[in-house]
């Protein structure tokens, strides 16, 4: 679809996925001279009083610098007037404020592990982490991967999970509606000892990137470093597959310091986002004038 690197919420996928769920997502894309220079996916929901609420996530996706730039000073000739929530990527905090958004939350931080030739991946990794895979590799641990489907062990898993922790994500349906609508692109790596199962991850591909979307490992699991050697068995087949980039999420260094250093034991760089911000009517005005410390 372009030559622009998409992450997950900007992919023709990720689009496809939600209009089987009901839920269609608009596409905007600008060009120049035959080439793609920007595009966003936008979703809508209702809130309220407010209506209709746009949101941008992870976008709008780029050619260049400049490109985001315009976007920014021209994204409203192209939009309807609703409010827009935009999650930003690339773009400043002092750019933003000086178009009228409203700072509503701080940027998060993505782990994003570069995937190519297996020996460049594995000399990256740190040294406690590749021991890990090493022990890992000698506990006879059998490593498949095959498409998912909705009756999976680890969507049930990963819905019992987020209920015991109290966090939110995109529902174990998208994932099932992901790989109803992109046959082949959400695939599970799964690990069994003695024949029983003890992880497994679940990624989803798009475009050159990747996205690790849910994880499980049982107790014996992490006994054993299963998720060290599903995770190294999916960045090789990504390398077969040419992905060139895998997005292994947030990094919550509050609230889960351990899948911090698991993330960042593997290679992955530091990938800090833009924030999440709103734009609207009346606030616009009054974000422009915000003092700097309460946007930077």
């Amino acid at each position: 679809m372009s030559a622009l690197r998409l992450p997950l919420p900007q992919s023709p996928e990720y689009a496809r996925a939600f209009e089987a769920m009901g839920r269609p997502i608009r596409l905007c894309k600008r060009e120049a001279r035959g080439d793609l220079r920007l595009l966003w996916q936008i979703q809508s929901r209702k809130f309220g009083p407010l209506g209709r609420v746009d949101m941008v996530s992870r976008g709008p996706v780029a050619a260049s610098d400049d490109d985001r730039a315009s976007w920014l000073e021209r994204w409203q000739r192209w939009h309807d007037g609703r409010p827009l929530i935009l999650n930003a990527d690339g773009m400043a905090a002092t750019d933003l404020r000086r178009a009228g958004f409203w700072p509503l939350m701080t940027p998060a931080t993505l782990a994003m592990l570069p995937i190519d030739a297996p020996e460049n991946m594995r000399a990256r990794m740190a040294q406690k982490w590749r021991n890990r895979l090493n022990r890992a590799e000698a506990n006879k641990i059998k490593v498949t991967q095959h498409n998912l489907n909705r009756d999976h062990w680890l969507l049930k898993a990963e819905l019992e999970q987020a209920r015991a922790k109290g966090y939110r994500g995109l529902p174990p349906a998208f994932s099932a509606a992901y790989s109803n609508a992109n046959p082949g692109k959400a695939v599970v790596f799964e690990a069994r000892h003695r024949g029983e199962p003890i992880a497994a991850a679940l990624v989803l591909r798009h475009g050159p990137m990747a996205t690790w979307q849910i994880g499980h490992s049982t107790p014996q699991g992490r006994k054993l470093n299963a998720m060290n050697l599903v995770l190294w068995t999916m960045m090789t087949r990504l390398s077969e597959l040419n992905h060139d980039m895998l997005d292994l999420g947030i990094l919550n260094r509050d609230d889960a310091p351990g899948l911090v250093h698991f993330k960042l034991g593997t290679g992955a760089m530091p990938h800090k986002l833009g924030g999440t911000w709103l734009h609207q009517g009346t606030l616009a005005p009054i974000a422009r004038r915000l003092p700097l410390r309460l946007v930077a």
